[in-house]
């Protein structure tokens, strides 16, 4: 662990001073290897998909685990994504004469060496290797024991990249294991690590929030909502609220809770009746149960609950402060929506929603680093320090302060 963080530490002051150039050779080396080594990504995935049904995982975390021809090409065009887009490094925030004749500028700098700790998903080793490679900073990955192997033919693909562009392999390096104490020791390489992102269920995110000397930008639960205000378009709301809740149960911008204006709650039989026919469980209060017999009661615990499955709470709310008050009190301040066509409405809720992300008229599934264009994420970040809502290369830039005089001296 300790040549793994030195490595990481030279490697970083090796990026910092990279061109664009060689970072975008290397991010489109790396997509060209992921192509070309696709048949033995898929054998890597078979052996931890095979292990993982032994396990007996969830159905979502064997979706998130599962690699195929359309994923492997969607993690390649993710890293030509973030191969077209601007340096992040060196770009001037802001610059401003004093009286004295002093010139300062603030600029974008690297943040140095990031550790990303993941579960299931092995496209995470390519999203966050590259992001971190555009922003000129190195990378020390630890996925979940469950993706092993796939990370492993991931990373060996981006190694490949930074070879051919002249980068070290060892700006992206993994954990050489996947023993639980070394997650440990990790938390604890002040002097060889600057950030540490988890992303993951909410014991991994509680685990490190308090084993970690090392500041940590999180990735808290997806506990998004839907609400459908009295001024819904039927047929808009119909396709938004299907869309994120079933589109992919198993990631963070899913629907969780859907909100209805008590004023259409005409429309609860419609509703109830496509995500049903969709396949979702639904779980209402009282006036969601009588809207029909199929929906069973929801407890106070569905409110607060990430389903990561084919299951959505219902209830019905008076209007469009009752939603914004429930989705702050109950939601993970990750992704919230508003279906309406009434635009004062949608300005309250979205000025007044506590959330990273807040969606008027679409679906929550857009919650994604890559539909906002920024090629791809390390995750979607709940908290407001440093940055907030999808984290991607600009993102994982600090900033520092450069002044230039002319011989003035402080009277």
């Amino acid at each position: 662990m300790t040549r793994l963080g030195h490595a990481a530490r030279a490697a970083a002051a090796q990026l910092a001073l990279a061109g664009s150039e060689a970072k975008n050779k290397a991010l489109r080396q790396m997509a060209s290897a992921l192509r070309a080594d696709r048949h033995k990504l898929l054998a890597a995935n078979a052996k931890d998909m095979s292990a993982a049904r032994q396990r007996d995982l969830s159905a979502a975390s064997l979706d998130r685990l599962t690699l195929d021809e359309k994923r492997i090409e969607a993690m390649a065009k993710g890293l030509e994504d973030i191969a077209d887009l601007p340096d992040p490094v060196g770009r001037e925030l802001a610059a401003w004469q004093r009286p004295n004749g002093l010139q300062i500028a603030r600029v974008a700098v690297p943040l140095g060496v990031i550790g990303i700790i993941f579960e299931s998903r092995p496209n995470v080793t390519a999203d966050a290797g590259g992001l971190c490679l555009k922003s000129g900073n190195a990378a020390i990955l630890r996925g979940g024991s469950e993706s092993a192997q796939s990370s492993a033919a991931i990373l060996d693909c981006l190694q490949k990249g930074l070879r051919e562009a002249g980068l070290p392999e060892s700006a992206i390096q993994r954990l050489p294991t996947t023993d639980r104490a070394a997650v440990g020791i990790m938390l604890t390489m002040t002097d060889s690590i600057d950030l540490i992102i988890p992303r993951g269920g909410r014991g991994l995110i509680e685990r490190v929030a308090a084993e970690s000397r090392i500041p940590v930008l999180k990735h808290l639960d997806g506990i998004c909502h839907t609400y459908v205000d009295s001024a819904a378009d039927m047929e808009k709301a119909r396709r938004i609220v299907v869309n994120a809740k079933m589109r992919r149960t198993g990631i963070c911008g899913a629907t969780e809770t859907l909100l209805v204006d008590r004023r259409r709650s005409d429309l609860l039989p419609v509703f109830i009746g496509d995500l049903i026919a969709a396949g979702c469980e639904v779980r209402g209060d009282a006036e969601t149960q009588q809207a029909d017999a199929r929906v069973k009661a929801a407890t106070d615990l569905d409110w607060d609950t990430e389903y990561l499955d084919a299951i959505i709470s219902v209830r019905v709310v008076d209007g469009v402060r009752e939603a914004v008050a429930h989705i702050n009190r109950h939601g993970s301040h990750h992704t919230e929506a508003i279906i309406t066509e009434d635009q004062a409405a949608a300005d309250l809720f979205l000025r007044e929603v506590d959330a990273g992300i807040v969606i008027h008229n679409s679906s929550t599934q857009f919650a994604d680093g890559g539909e906002f264009g920024m090629g791809a994420e390390i995750g979607i970040s709940t908290g407001k320090l440093h940055a907030r809502g999808p984290v991607g290369a600009e993102q994982l830039t600090s900033y520092k302060y450069i002044v230039r005089g002319n011989g003035q001296v402080r009277p």
